[in-house]
This record gives structure tokens, C-alpha cells and sequence, in this order.
């Protein structure tokens, strides 16, 4: 190891005992040992020995905060989310005014999916620290996820009294009001955030889709243009784009952007069924058997995908209909 390493790793051993002095931990000397010894291995990447070591150090004295604390650090280090959630809940009971492990802790049970643990752990962790971004943010997701639309406003505005000024803030905001379906107020979140970061391609394409949702094709066509033209693999994008363009009546342009929809996602069977809608208008209104028979083949290729999805009874009707030259 190189001279500078000892020094950082020692240091940080030393900070850790100053610190257990000032804070008035008085443990007894074996438990102190097998902490500081548990967190100079994690400097060196020892995690498995880490944890042995941390583990006895609780053995000596099963109120050891920092070993809990540090312990669910490692856990989660190694994904071992579990134990990483006993550890940090651990922690945040000896210490419940500790933002860290009710912070960390809903970090690790949202990996879990265990969601409503999660909120619980952040809104802790935001009562401790009423101005911190991230925890009101992160409680925000996860509210969405819940179908709990109302906390989950209440927390993204929170986040927006915090900082206005952060783009993911907006995009946050504006999901929750899409969700509400109070759709001008996602439109002006969305804005927004094209302010704060106006080459953001999922703020064009979400914005777009506000717009689409309230039958504003034009404008959002223009986004998704935008969008694209931002990030050439949005599959996403091109498949609005291609909806928007059918909408106003530009078939070909609504072939293309669903074409390159279904090259960035070939699994993307709402892609290739609108694909085959799009041949289907473009067969009929120009007597093109060619395009006929790539409408039929679509569908079909839809159905392999997803043989339930919504309504497929009627495409199967369209199927058979057309394949008999109707």
C-alpha cells in the first residue's frame, strides 16, 4: 500500500476513536477493538472479514450503535439487503435521531420492494432533517409506487420549497400530476424542467406525451422530434412520435418513427400493432396489397409478443378479414 493509503486508513481509525471518546461512548475496550478493527478492513475491501469483525464487536455489546450503523453499510455493500436492513433498523432504534440509518434504511427496503417500510423509513428521515432534497424526493417514489398519489405531492412540493432550481424536482412533480390527471399542472412542471435542462429527452418525450393526452399533436410531435434527435435509441419517443404523425394525418412519417420504434424494441408489441394499423390505412387508402400483407404480419408478430393483450380478439378478426382479400 502506498504511503498516503496508511495515512488515510489510519486516520480514519483514529477519527473513529476520537470520536467514540467525544461522543461518550463508553464501551468496553474489546468492543471498541473489534469496531475499529471491522471498519480499517472495510478500507481494505475485507468485507467478509469485515463483517466477523463487527458482528463480535455487537457480541461484546449488543448496544454498539456504530457497529450497526457501519455493519449495514457493509451489507448493503455486498447486497445482501436483508441483513442490511437489521442492521440499519437497529441502528435507527438506538439512535432514532440518526438521519443516516433511516435514510439508508429506506434506500435498502425500496430495493426490497418493501415499500411501505420505505416510506416509513424516509418520512423519518425527513421529519429529522425537514431540508434534505433527496429524502423527500426518494419518499416521493416511493408514494408513487404505493398509488398514494396525495403523499406523494405532498412530499414532491416539499422538494420543490427545498430547491425550485432541480430539474428532477419538476420531473417528479409532474408525474404526480399526470397520475392525478390534473394534466396543466404536469404540462408547467414539465416546462420547467425544460427550463432548468432544455436537451433533457425524457422531459421532451413526458411532455409530449401530457400533450397527446390532451389532444395537442402538433406541438407534441415537435417535442418528440426534439426528443429524438437528443437520444436516437428513445423507443419510447419514436412510438409517440409515430402515434402523433397518425394523428395528423402523416402516414408516412407514422410508418417511420414506428419502424424505428420496433428496430430499438423488437419485444415492443403496442409498437408493432400500431405499426400494423399504420400499413393496414396505408394498404387501404392506396390499394397496396404489399403493404396488406406487412399489416397482417405485424399483428401477427403483436400476438406472438403478447398473444393477451387488450382487444386481440378484434385483431385477430382484422386477421382473418383481411387475409381473405376483404
Amino acid at each position: 500500500m502506498r504511503d498516503d493509503g496508511w495515512i488515510h486508513v489510519f486516520g480514519k481509525a483514529l477519527i473513529c476513536a476520537v470520536l467514540l471518546a467525544c461522543w461518550g461512548c463508553q464501551k468496553p475496550n474489546n468492543a471498541v477493538d473489534l469496531y475499529l478493527d471491522g471498519v480499517l478492513l472495510t478500507e481494505y475491501d475485507e468485507d467478509a472479514k469485515a463483517v466477523a469483525k463487527l458482528n463480535e464487536a455487537i457480541e461484546a455489546d449488543k448496544k454498539f450503535y456504530y457497529a450497526y450503523s457501519v455493519l449495514g453499510e457493509v451489507y448493503e455493500k455486498l447486497e445482501d439487503y436483508r441483513n442490511s436492513a437489521v442492521s440499519y433498523k437497529k441502528a435507527a432504534e438506538l439512535r432514532p435521531d440518526s438521519f443516516k440509518d433511516h435514510f439508508s434504511l429506506g434506500r435498502v427496503y425500496k430495493i426490497m420492494k418493501e415499500l411501505n417500510k420505505a416510506v416509513e423509513a424516509y418520512a423519518r428521515a425527513c421529519d429529522i432533517d425537514p431540508n434534505h432534497l433527496q429524502a423527500h424526493v426518494n419518499a416521493a417514489r416511493c408514494y408513487i409506487e404505493l398509488d398514494d398519489f396525495g403523499s406523494a405531492l405532498s412530499y414532491s412540493q416539499r422538494a420543490e420549497e427545498i430547491d425550485p432550481d432541480v430539474a428532477e424536482v419538476q420531473m417528479l412533480l409532474a408525474e404526480v400530476y399526470q397520475w392525478r390527471e390534473d394534466f396543466d399542472a404536469a404540462i408547467a412542471a414539465y416546462k420547467r424542467a425544460l427550463e432548468l435542462d432544455s436537451k433533457n429527452p425524457e422531459a421532451l418525450t413526458f411532455l409530449a406525451l401530457a400533450y397527446i393526452r390532451t389532444e395537442y399533436y402538433e406541438p407534441a410531435r415537435e417535442l418528440l422530434m426534439l426528443a429524438v434527435k437528443a437520444e436516437p435509441e428513445n423507443a419510447k419517443a419514436y412510438k409517440y412520435l409515430g402515434y402523433c404523425h397518425l394523428k395528423l394525418d402523416a402516414l408516412d412519417q407514422a410508418i417511420e418513427a414506428y419502424e424505428r420504434a420496433a428496430e430499438i424494441d423488437r419485444r415492443d408489441w403496442e409498437t408493432l400493432r400500431s405499426l400494423g394499423v399504420a400499413f393496414m390505412l396505408k394498404a387501404i387508402l392506396a390499394g397496396d396489397e404489399g403493404m396488406r400483407a406487412h399489416a397482417i404480419d405485424t399483428w401477427r408478430a403483436s400476438l406472438d409478443i403478447e398473444p393477451d393483450q387488450p382487444d386481440s380478439e378484434t385483431i385477430l378478426k382484422f386477421i382473418g378479414r383481411y387475409s381473405n382479400g376483404e
